[in-house]
């Protein structure tokens, strides 16, 4: 999911949000619950990687102790 790696956090999270309301929704047939499910997982990645990012730069602007 190439396209994903270009997305702001906001809206890898919101998409990701759109995705789980539909599953939750159980309207989908099994292939697109699947294929829902694997976007899901991409977008999700995508979140943790900006979190860890952030999360890489606050350590190393924080002081030791």
């Amino acid at each position: 999911m190439a396209e994903s790696k270009k997305l702001s956090y906001e809206e890898a999270r919101d998409q990701l949000a759109e995705i789980v309301s539909k599953l939750e929704g159980g309207q989908a047939t099994l292939e697109e619950s699947l294929a829902l499910w694997e976007k899901g997982e991409a977008l999700a990645k995508v979140c943790q990687d900006w979190l860890d990012g952030a999360k890489a730069k606050l350590d190393a602007i924080r002081p030791t102790e």
